[in-house]
Formats: structure tokens, C-alpha cells, sequence
């Protein structure tokens, strides 16, 4: 069939094109830029932005499904940025669906619409763990909208799922690794806490095969329709492990050094403050939100993907690390 990718030449959102490419569906990718590796595996690619709704309605002409991928992401930025991209995007997507009558969404939402400060996941599920509140970054406000609007969508004519992927990483990582390794590189990384806290991470091809298992078993009046599922390897890790596991596999230097929270969180205000008021260009170095996710322990309960859709990680933490390191044998490959 046809199915339009938004975000497809992002990290995941190729890892989403490679797959349904692979099992013969005609896929159309909704970006603001141009992606070379899209054109070579024979993605047609339309140039727009989300907060269009004429030009994402127009993007979706004949296509018979969605994977709505695309969102502004990141720890920093003004809240209109924020909700023009994953909100209206996200709305202008539903109009979408309904004047094509497409019978299938798949969204990409994110764990951090339950995060709650440093308040721990150990296990949960999105039936047990709620919805965050007075969150302190626009990425996870907006997403919560978007999300809550894309289920409250699901009907008889349009069946919807919210997958929430859990730190996504792998080969040709162009966003989590490049930075950690920027960062270990300048001796400017550290461990919030003791680094013993422990959290969950998805490695790529993982986070791609539960939405193409969504995808299959979703119609309307499915078990997966109108619901949010966690999606990780399952394999919780402390921070200390996950971080040193991807920077070894990498060549990176190994992060030891430590700080305690309340020193983070009081940088993340002091830096928040410096950015607002100067303002300075590119990200903070640490956001009071940013602190709060390091330090606190998150990892989820696969159960409910693999009841409903099926959905079984296949590549282990460790077999991913030995892909990593089999594909970057000097950490410039990464960081360019």
C-alpha cells in the first residue's frame, strides 16, 4: 500500500522507511530538508512543514496509512516552536486522515509525557503510570497533547496507536551518540548522582520493528487501538553502564567523574536563566529537566506491546554495542 512517513529522514523515521520499503509498500516522506538516502531506496520525498495543514493534507493524497514520526525534539527552545511542530503538526496530521479517510495511524510519542521530576518508573506500564504534570520542558508538554489527541482520535474509521520508544540509539545515530561523544571528548560529561540508577534504552532496528508490529495489528477495534505502549529493549541497565557501554563501543572516553543533583538541577537554573535572558545560541549544557532525567531511575514493562501487537525485541544491549563498534572504528565517523 501507500503510507506516508513524516520525519522520514530522521533517525528513526529511515529506519521506518528501510522497513517498509523492504515489505513492497510505495512510502511517501513528509520532511523539511532533502535526504539523499531516502531517493536511493526509492522513498518520494515532499518538502513542507508540519504547521501547514494544506501542505501536510496534500502529502497524504492517496496514501492508505500514516506513521507520524516527525516532532521537534530536544531540551531547549521557546514553547511556540515547541507546539507549532508536535501539536498543530500533529492536528494537521488527524485532517489528514479523516478527508483521505485513511484507517491507520502510528505515532511516535515519547516516556517523557509521564515524567514527574525524579519521581521513579520501575516496571510500569502505560495503564499503571500516569500522565506527567508541571513539566519543565516544552518537548514533554507538547507531547502529551499530541499524544492524548492522536488516541482520543481512534474510532470505527480511524484506528491509532501511541508507541513511547525509550532512548533510541544505534548505528547511524545522528542525535544521542554524536553528543555524548562531543561532550566525553572535551572532558565536559558527567554522571547526575552515583550513575546507579536504571534505565531502559531502544536500540534502532528494536524501535522500528514495534511500530511496523503495531502497524500489522492495528485496525479499528483492535486490542492496540486507542492505547500508548512503552517500547525499550527491556533491559534495564544503570546509567553508569548504559553511558560507558556506548561510549566504549564508540572509542569515546569512558565517563567516571560525578556530580550531585541538586548541583545539576541548580546549574539547569542558572543556565536556563543565562540563555533566556542573553540569549545564547544552541542548547544549555544542563536543563532543571535534563538533570531530573539523568538521575532518576525509568525502565517499563514490555508485556502489554507483546500481548496486543506481538512486539519481541531482537537485537540485544549487547549484540547493538557490537554492531556500534563494528561500524565506528574511529569516533569521527559519528561526530562529523
Amino acid at each position: 500500500m501507500k503510507i506516508l512517513v513524516t520525519g522520514g529522514g530522521g533517525f528513526l523515521g529511515q529506519a521506518l522507511c528501510r522497513g517498509l520499503r523492504a515489505r513492497g509498500h510505495e512510502v511517501v516522506s513528509f520532511n523539511r530538508g532533502r535526504y539523499p538516502a531516502l531517493d536511493a531506496i526509492g522513498v518520494t520525498q515532499v518538502q513542507g512543514d508540519l504547521a501547514s495543514r494544506d501542505a501536510v493534507v496534500a502529502a497524504a493524497q492517496g496514501c492508505e496509512a500514516v506513521f507520524h514520526n516527525a516532532a521537534k525534539a530536544g531540551a531547549w527552545g521557546s514553547y511556540d516552536s515547541y507546539h507549532q511542530a508536535n501539536v498543530v503538526g500533529t492536528d494537521n496530521v488527524l485532517a489528514a486522515c479523516r478527508e483521505h479517510r485513511i484507517a491507520r495511524l502510528v505515532y511516535t510519542s515519547t516516556p517523557s509525557v509521564t515524567h514527574r521530576a525524579t519521581h521513579p518508573v520501575e516496571g510500569g506500564t502505560a495503564d499503571t503510570v500516569p500522565y506527567g504534570e508541571g513539566f519543565k520542558a516544552p518537548y514533554a508538554t507538547t507531547k502529551k497533547i499530541a499524544e492524548l489527541a492522536v488516541l482520543a482520535a481512534n474510532d470505527a474509521s480511524l484506528a491509532t496507536v501511541a508507541l513511547r520508544p525509550r532512548l533510541i540509539w544505534g548505528v547511524g545515530d545522528n542525535q544521542l551518540l554524536p553528543r555524548l561523544v562531543e561532550r566525553a571528548n572535551a572532558g565536559r560529561l558527567r554522571l547526575v548522582g552515583d550513575g546507579s540508577n536504571l534505565v531502559d534504552t531502544t536500540y534502532i532496528d528494536n524501535a522500528a520493528r514495534a511500530h511496523l508490529d503495531a502497524f500489522d495489528a492495528l485496525a479499528p477495534g483492535a486490542a492496540c487501538a486507542g492505547r500508548a505502549y512503552f517500547i525499550s529493549n527491556g533491559e534495564p541497565r544503570t546509567m553508569r553502564e548504559t553511558l560507558n557501554g556506548l561510549l566504549a563501543a564508540v572509542g569515546a572516553p569512558q565517563v567516571d567523574k560525578t556530580v550531585p543533583f541538586r548541583v545539576a538541577y541548580a546549574a539547569g537554573v542558572l543556565c536556563e536563566g543565562l540563555w533566556h535572558v542573553l540569549p545564547l545560541k544552541g542548547e544549555p549544557p544542563m536543563t532543571r529537566f535534563l538533570a531530573e532525567q539523568l538521575v532518576t531511575t525509568h525502565w517499563y514493562n514490555m508485556g502489554p506491546a507483546r500481548r496486543d501487537f506481538g512486539y519481541v525485541p531482537q537485537v540485544s544491549f549487547h549484540e547493538g554495542l557490537m554492531r556500534l563498534k563494528g561500524a565506528h572504528h574511529e569516533p569521527v565517523a559519528i561526530t562529523s
